[in-house]
């Protein structure tokens, strides 16, 4: 009986010491994206610069969910401090995990502007950093971008693959930014005010740069992804929206001309933020 007693007492300790191997082994390999600045190393212009990108997750997090990741780029001038309070809502809702990366000299490096910046090279590493954590998902990575900034999303959307979605806010399609046929069809969600000063809905010549239309930005697209170039047109809010669907990969195209709106669309109309999450988690 003493040895049947101490052969389980050796089967109990043995089956404990692989319990604790498993839980010790399931913390190592949990890294979980939370609240947080982190600081990007880039060369440039022959010198070493530390770019912000500021992080907010929901205060609660699920060790076990997997969140979408939302980046959201500001507009020249601006600074990624903007985007925290703009998007609370739905980073603290749970919705997403926002990515709010700092232009150089405030700025995102489209050609003519104050930054010489590679940021397509910056957002290329801090994606790599943001997928090393295990509540990322990687298939669900969507970005936003308002004005200088939507020329960045634009831009990241020819030329590289990170996205499933993209909303231009307040600016179109320039005539550098290159679309080949290697671009991959992601879904675009172009936003542009009708009564814009600053960067005209009917394009044009500006800050060195030359726009499209915002109706001839959003029809490129269309072409690229091969969607159906008879767009479905259809009013919100007072608002007409074209929506150009039968896009490859599912993809879809969407532009919405705010009338009442200028440069600055979310005061003509306060629900921009939650139109754009709605069409992003809907692909």
């Amino acid at each position: 009986m003493k040895r049947m007693n101490m052969f389980i007492l050796i089967a109990v300790t043995l089956l404990s010491c692989g319990q604790d191997g498993d839980s010790t082994e399931e913390v190592e390999t949990t890294k979980l994206l939370t609240t947080k600045t982190i600081e990007i190393e880039q060369q440039i212009d022959g010198q070493m610069v530390s770019r912000s990108v500021i992080i907010q997750a929901p205060a609660v997090s699920d060790a076990a969910t997997k969140y979408p990741l939302v980046f959201a780029f500001h507009g020249r001038g601006g600074n990624n401090n903007h985007w925290v309070n703009t998007l609370s809502q739905f980073t603290d809702s749970g919705a997403f995990i926002g990515i709010y990366p700092q232009g150089h000299l405030n700025s995102w490096n489209l050609g003519p502007e104050p930054s010489t910046a590679d940021d397509v090279a910056f957002v290329n590493t801090i994606v790599e950093t943001l997928l090393t954590y295990t509540n990322v998902d990687s298939e669900k990575i969507f970005a936003i971008g308002s004005s200088n900034g939507a020329g960045m999303v634009n831009t990241l959307a020819a030329k590289t693959q990170h996205f499933k979605a993209i909303a231009p806010v307040a600016s179109q399609l320039i005539a550098s930014i290159n679309i080949s046929l290697q671009t991959k069809p992601v879904s675009i969600f172009q936003i542009n005010g009708a009564q814009d000063d600053v960067i005209p809905i009917e394009g044009g010549e500006r800050f060195g740069h030359s726009f499209f239309s915002a109706y001839e930005s959003a029809q490129k697209w269309a072409v690229q992804f091969g969607c159906d170039l008879s767009p479905v047109e259809t009013t919100i809010a007072g608002n007409a929206s074209y929506i150009f669907s039968g896009c490859s990969d599912q993809a879809v195209v969407q532009y919405l001309r705010v009338e009442n709106a200028g440069h600055g669309i979310s005061g003509a109309y306060p629900q921009l933020w939650q139109h754009i999450w709605t069409f992003f988690s809907s692909r």
